[in-house]
């Protein structure tokens, strides 16, 4: 039995992708597979595409994509809990289980989440890497309490949507940064309590008066750009978590020394089979009692991979980009 992929004989832009047939795969031991009705593009699925990842290198040919929704229409030996039928969401990163810019996406069970209902294909297909990189980020790494202060840094994006919606769900009084009256306005309608223009001169003083004692944790995705500024808003141990940076940046030890601060980095393939259950858990109950609400800025079909990819890579959007699977 055959389905439309999209796959790549070769790394490359985006020109190397091919919408192809090929064949259905079948569930192994402990996997489950889903009828995919949409699928997430993340900037990670560009990387590797490329080959920018010296970590992943899967054999070519290839079928690029993590995240995915659908109905589960087949189960492997051994599987429990997940059954033909179930709406689900697959966040295949986690796994790592790749393959979903398909008709059928294979993927470890512990990785694929039952979809609430009135949550759609769309939604679900939005939640993998960024849902997963924002709880990782603000409770594995950064132990957020409630009551402390975070910062998200680049809170218009995908995964600083996810961090304020977290971030404000469980009780920390959110403080977000964008670039745009577009993006600032997105933060305060995610939650945020105080939003701050990173592009003005003066954001640092803007932050460090929308939190005179200091901020507690602080969620960055540009570190290259901020991390020195982070480290002199930080109150006492306060912790900041990196979540992208571009190039090498030089900072003043002493201003960790002066907070006890701590820097964190953050790489989702290294989440631990529990961590992964954790992080599930907690994306599924954010979207049954509607703290969680991924937000779709642009749904193509899958054969316009490429249109996806432009999206993805120049950042001029707001919302998740996805692909809609026939």
């Amino acid at each position: 039995m055959s389905m439309k992929a999209v796959q790549i004989t070769e790394h490359g832009d985006a020109g190397v992708l091919r919408y192809v047939d090929t064949e259905v795969p079948e569930p192994g031991p402990g996997q489950v597979r889903v009828r995919v009705r949409a699928a997430g593009v993340n900037p990670a699925d560009t990387y590797m595409v490329r080959g920018g990842y010296e970590f992943f290198h899967n054999p070519l040919p290839w079928v690029p994509g993590f995240d995915s929704a659908g109905d589960i229409d087949a189960v492997g030996e051994g599987v429990t809990g997940l059954a033909v039928g179930d709406r689900a969401f697959v966040a295949g990163i986690l796994g790592p289980s790749d393959g979903a810019f398909a008709q059928h996406h294979v993927a470890e069970a512990r990785i694929v989440h039952r979809l609430p209902d009135g949550v759609g294909y769309e939604e679900g297909a939005a939640l993998g890497v960024p849902y997963a990189t924002a709880y990782r980020a603000l409770f594995q790494r950064a132990e957020v309490r409630p009551g402390e202060t975070v910062l998200v840094h680049g809170a218009s994006g995908g995964v600083g949507q996810a961090c304020v919606q977290f971030a404000r769900a469980h009780g920390a009084r959110v403080i977000a940064t964008a670039g745009t009256p577009e993006g600032l306005d997105l933060a305060t309608r995610q939650g945020a309590h105080a939003v701050v223009d990173h592009s003005a001169d003066t954001h640092v003083e803007a932050l460090r008066e929308a939190a005179p004692e200091g901020i507690d944790a602080i969620i960055e995705m540009a570190a290259s750009a901020n991390l020195e500024s982070d480290l002199g808003l930080l109150a006492r141990n306060g912790r900041v978590v990196i979540v992208g940076a571009r190039t090498p940046v030089e900072i003043t030890p002493r201003l960790v020394m002066r907070t006890e601060a701590a820097i964190l980095g953050l790489a989702l393939w290294h989440i631990t089979p529990e961590q992964s259950r954790q992080a599930l858990s907690a994306i599924g109950a954010g979207l049954e009692n509607g703290t969680l609400a991924p937000l779709i800025g642009h749904s193509l079909p899958l054969e316009r991979i490429a249109d996806a990819f432009a999206l993805v890579t120049t950042g001029h959007r707001s919302g998740k980009v996805v692909l809609t699977v026939d």
